[in-house]
């Protein structure tokens, strides 16, 4: 049986619509993505759903709406178009909505492993 590669974009439209009910509970985070040869293997997201103001803790902000997640799938895929000369590492997507607007920024972690470079 021969498997098709799924590509990375793919792979990426697939995380986020997995995180999409997460991502509405949450007004800020990072979104993760570990990649294994060009594959995502584990991803999920770190946050902080709690805040604590005055002894009172409380659920931290409203999430994401349709549109801002919109936005922000858009973003992690547009961003994959700078993915260079790497197939192992991390992607991470920082976020926050501030007054109703979604800020994100994408962070690229490549690794090498120096025995696969060493011949001997």
């Amino acid at each position: 049986m021969i498997i098709e590669p799924i590509s990375l974009v793919r792979q990426v439209e697939i995380v986020f619509t997995e995180l999409r009910q997460e991502l509405s509970e949450l007004n800020s985070g990072t979104v993760f993505l570990q990649i294994r040869n060009n594959a995502v293997g584990k991803f999920g997201v770190r946050h902080n759903p709690l805040e604590g103001r005055d002894g009172v803790v409380q659920k931290s902000g409203t999430g994401l709406t349709e549109s801002q997640w919109q936005a922000f799938r858009k973003l992690a895929l547009d961003s994959l178009k700078y993915k260079v000369n790497w197939t192992h590492g991390e992607i991470t997507f920082d976020f926050t909505v501030k007054k109703e607007t979604l800020y994100a920024s994408v962070m690229f972690e490549s690794n090498y492993n120096m025995s696969s470079l060493i011949r001997g």
